[in-house]
């Protein structure tokens, strides 16, 4: 076993955990009591277990719209797995800040993009696994024990050699085919049936900046809708737009279920002018 560098109380990291598990079944706690019997001081949050069953994609948007709101050297456990107990690698992720730990399905395929520079592993250090491993149960098994022996000190490179052939989704990013105009389109559907859509504050910045005296207008499905500062700033039940919290451009109906009613769905465009 490595030295374990030792962390005082209050500054051991945090260990986050987003699955499709919902909360029926005692899964994420069996991880948490995986971690736990590692390393007793842990500190662990539950991102969400809702992500849709199977759904690789949902969970990297995530996870990358997510982790950075957490302290340095959080720690955060991804399992969205249909390909668990197969030939998929687990991995870890380091870039300079986080650490992420997962199938290599790409579910951090967000934090790739984002971070020129990080590190990924493949966990093939079998002594910090679970003992008796189930080619059906990667969170438990691999996961969680290896998040436990990291938050305690382990340096990542010592779970196993680096790998530069990890796998990545594709994820769109909007464009600007003239110079005042920004095409996007809808990422993910939000609980509250928000549309959330991958033009953020800082695209909007950029397109405004060629006419600042103007006015964007903001397009969805041929039509042309308002913007907003916050939900309430309405009363109606009509679509709207605004900057979400996560400064993504975000479609809302105020107390209302925007993708239901409006009937927007995962990959619909979303458009930006200046005329």
């Amino acid at each position: 076993m490595d030295a374990v560098r030792r962390y005082p109380v209050e500054n051991i990291p945090i260990i986050t955990l987003t699955t499709d598990f919902g909360n029926k079944d005692p899964l994420s706690a069996i991880m948490k009591g995986t971690i736990f019997s590692i390393n007793p001081q842990a500190m662990i949050v539950d991102l969400t277990h809702e992500i849709s069953k199977y759904n690789v994609r949902e969970a990297a948007l995530v996870i990358g719209m997510s982790y950075h709101e957490f302290p340095s050297r959080s720690i955060h456990i991804v399992v969205t797995d249909p390909g668990v107990g197969s030939s998929r690698r687990p991995i870890l992720v380091a870039i300079e800040d986080y650490y992420f730990i997962g199938p290599d399905n790409g579910v951090f395929s967000m934090i790739y993009n984002e971070n020129e520079r990080c590190k990924v592993f493949h966990l093939t250090a079998e002594h910090y696994f679970r003992r008796d491993r189930s080619a059906t149960f990667h969170g438990r098994d691999i996961f969680a024990p290896v998040a436990a022996w990291l938050s305690k000190g382990i340096a990542s490179d010592n779970f196993g050699e680096e790998i530069t052939d990890f796998m990545k989704l594709r994820f769109p990013s909007p464009s600007m085919p003239t110079r005042t105009a920004l095409e996007g389109e809808v990422l993910y559907i939000d609980t509250f049936g928000n549309a959330i859509t991958n033009i953020k504050a800082e695209d909007l910045k950029t397109l405004q900046a060629q006419k600042p005296d103007v006015s964007p207008r903001f397009m969805v499905k041929g039509k042309e809708i308002a913007f907003k500062q916050y939900y309430s700033q309405v009363e109606d039940r009509g679509l709207y737009a605004l900057i979400n919290s996560m400064n993504y451009l975000e479609l809302f109906v105020y107390r209302g279920h925007a993708s239901r009613e409006f009937g927007i769905t995962v990959g619909d465009p979303m458009g930006v002018l200046l005329t």
